[in-house]
């Protein structure tokens, strides 16, 4: 879907819940606050809970409808809010101490230069949350994007883990109204 497409869904209702992912609330819990850049924020859930939390946030997304609600929400003067294609998007001015990509999902090669190119923007000791629908996700037949092509797998995942000291790279269920689903996560640490 492209900006215009996702601007109405937004329009229309807010898409997700105010709270942030659960796995990605255990896996940042108890990681002391920095500076942080959440690719394709939406509505900003995430942004809005690291900024809760000390953390100094940039969210950007191509819709600026998302963005718009996120900004409406407590806390949001907290996040600095960036209305861009993340696929082009230079990136932020400095290194950052966490870059966090939640189902975001795009064709193979769009994706992985993204992720390359979000290693780069990290610190010595930064780190990349990549969270997504597994492909296997489809068979089970439990939501998310169907179009395998997109979707992450540890495999697919491997050549940006092969870039950072990797403390999870692994394929997690996630329980959902329908059924149980399936995620890929990433996390790791940029290498000195």
């Amino acid at each position: 879907m492209d900006a215009h497409a996702w601007d109405a869904r937004y329009a229309e209702r807010q898409q997700w819940s105010g709270e942030p992912n659960a796995l990605i609330a255990e896996l940042l819990a108890d990681v002391p606050p920095g500076t942080a850049v959440d690719l394709a924020a939406g509505e900003g859930r995430h942004a809005l809970w690291l900024a809760g939390r000390g953390w100094r946030v940039t969210a950007v997304d191509f819709s600026a409808t998302g963005l718009a609600r996120g900004r409406d929400r407590p806390g949001a003067e907290r996040v600095e809010w960036v209305t861009a294609d993340v696929v082009s998007w230079p990136g932020p001015d400095e290194p950052v101490d966490l870059v966090l990509v939640a189902y975001l999902h795009l064709p193979p090669r769009d994706m992985e230069g993204l992720l390359v190119r979000a290693v780069g923007w990290l610190r010595p000791g930064g780190r990349l949350l990549v969270l997504g629908h597994d492909v296997d996700n489809v068979a089970h037949g439990v939501g998310g994007p169907q179009e395998t092509a997109i979707l992450h797998s540890v495999e697919r995942l491997a050549p940006v883990a092969a870039l950072l000291a990797v403390d999870r790279l692994a394929q997690v269920p996630r329980e959902t109204p329908a059924g149980t689903a399936l995620d890929t996560v990433l996390v790791g640490r940029r290498l000195p």
